[in-house]
C-alpha cells in the first residue's frame, strides 16, 4: 500500500510540473503573437492608408490619381485593420495577466471570443481588398476593366504589400486562438 501511494504521489508531481511550464509557454507565445499581429495590422493600415500615386499623361494635360479611398473595399480594409490593431493593443494587458494568474480561465475565454471576432473582421477586410488588388493586377476583359498596375506600379506594390501583412496577422491571430484553446483545455 505504501509503495503505491508514493508512486502515485511522484507521478502526480511529474505531471503537474510540465503543465505549469506549458501554460506559461502558451502565455508567452500568446503575448508575442499578439504584439507581432498588432504591428502587422498597424503596418498594413498605415501602408494602405498612405498609398497614393499620380500619373501624368503627356499627350494631354491630364493628371490621374490613384488613392486607396477611391475604392470602398480598400477603405474597409484600412478600417478593419485599424480596429483589429486597437483591439490587439488593448488586449495585451489581459495577455500579460496570464503570467501572473495562470488559472485565469474567464479572461482566456473572453480573449478567445474577441480574437475570433477580430480574425473574422480582418479576414473580411483582407478578402475585400484582395479582389480589388487582383483586378488592379489582372483586370477583367469581360467587364472591360483594364489592369492599372502597369501604369500605377508604386500604388500596386504598396497595396499588395499591405495585403501580405494583413494575411500574416490573420495567421498569427488564428495561432493565438489555438494557443488559448489549448491553455483552456489544460485547466
Amino acid at each position: 500500500m505504501k509503495a503505491e501511494a508514493v508512486e502515485s504521489g511522484e507521478a502526480s508531481t511529474i505531471i503537474a510540473a510540465p503543465k505549469r511550464g506549458i501554460n506559461r509557454g502558451i502565455s508567452i507565445a500568446d503575448l508575442i503573437l499578439r504584439g507581432v499581429a498588432a504591428i502587422g495590422t498597424f503596418a498594413s493600415a498605415l501602408t494602405m492608408g498612405t498609398t497614393t500615386e499620380t500619373l501624368t499623361i503627356f499627350t494631354q494635360p491630364i493628371m490621374i490619381r490613384a488613392k486607396y479611398n477611391d475604392l470602398p473595399s480598400l477603405t474597409f480594409f484600412v478600417i478593419a485593420n485599424s480596429i483589429v490593431c486597437g483591439y490587439l493593443v488593448l488586449s495585451i494587458p489581459l495577455s500579460i495577466s496570464h503570467f501572473i494568474r495562470r488559472e485565469a480561465r474567464i479572461t482566456r475565454i473572453i480573449l478567445v471570443i474577441f480574437d475570433t471576432a477580430m480574425v473574422e473582421l480582418l479576414t473580411a477586410g483582407a478578402s475585400a481588398a484582395t479582389v480589388v488588388v487582383y483586378l488592379a493586377h489582372k483586370g477583367n476583359a469581360n467587364a472591360n476593366w483594364l489592369a492599372i498596375c502597369q501604369q500605377f506600379n508604386n500604388f500596386c506594390e504598396r497595396i499588395s504589400g499591405s495585403l501580405i501583412g494583413s494575411f500574416a496577422s490573420i495567421i498569427m491571430i488564428m495561432l493565438m486562438i489555438i494557443a488559448s484553446a489549448v491553455a483552456l483545455s489544460r485547466h
